[in-house]
């Protein structure tokens, strides 16, 4: 097969006809270097500087980049402080109850809040609390709480333990109240990640339902139960 690219008389009325592509030109190493460093040297210093850097370097600019450092400082600032209102949080806090409406009802404007009511001599609300305080460092925008219930509410039944509240705007948006609502005694992280991301709580990356796996897994387990014991009924009969 010929080659397009070759410079022949045939081929270069072929181009002019439209019939090839123009003839690709070879690159020149040396002009893509030098075009890439003058693309670097478009990049003013102070865009790779941090805020201290550029507080530090101030003396060594012009008056013309001084303006621009302002108005680049001033999106590094908007920048910073919309990551530190993203992650404002990130653990998980013990509040008493005579704290609860400052930290919880009335938490600041559009704050996901979500508080553990528990006691410690229930071992399902120590797994809760494990849970939380590793979902709070996952989550840092949502706010996570937890308080003795005694300190909150007096005379709380066993049985409503754990208790876990999700507030919005001094809304209470969703509750789990015992240990069947809660995800039982065995729940896995995903389990109630997915249980809070479902209230709207937090955004998880969690794309199904993880406890809906174990559940068809028994359920099928189940059907080939009664399968086996079918057919070995069956077969009995048969026998007699």
């Amino acid at each position: 097969m010929q080659d397009p690219n070759e410079d022949t008389e045939w081929n270069e009325i072929l181009r002019n006809f439209g019939i090839l592509p123009p003839k690709e030109e070879p690159k020149d190493e040396i002009e893509e270097m030098v075009l890439h460093l003058q693309k670097e040297a478009m990049v003013k210093p102070y865009e790779k500087m941090t805020l201290a850097q550029l507080e530090d370097a101030e003396d060594e600019f012009d008056e013309e980049d001084m303006k621009a450092i302002e108005t680049y400082r001033e999106k590094r600032l908007k920048e910073w402080k919309v990551l530190q209102k993203k992650q404002r949080f990130g653990e998980l806090r013990e509040i008493s109850g005579n704290q609860y409406v400052n930290e919880v009802t009335n938490a600041e404007k559009d704050t996901w809040v979500i508080i553990h009511l528990y006691r410690s001599s229930i071992p399902m609300c120590l797994l809760v609390n494990q849970h939380l305080g590793l979902l709070a460092r996952k989550f840092p925008a949502t706010k996570f709480v937890k308080a003795i219930v005694d300190s909150c509410i007096q005379h709380y039944h066993d049985n409503c333990l754990p208790t876990i509240f999700v507030y919005k705007n001094g809304e209470i948006e969703g509750k789990f109240i015992g240990i069947i609502e809660c995800g039982g005694i065995s729940l896995k992280l995903e389990e109630l990640e997915w249980k809070l991301a479902k209230v709207g709580a937090i955004q998880t990356d969690l794309e199904e339902n993880p406890k809906r796996n174990i559940e068809d897994m028994m359920a099928s387990s189940v059907r080939n139960t009664s399968i086996y014991d079918s057919d070995s009924s069956n077969s009995d009969n048969d026998n007699k």
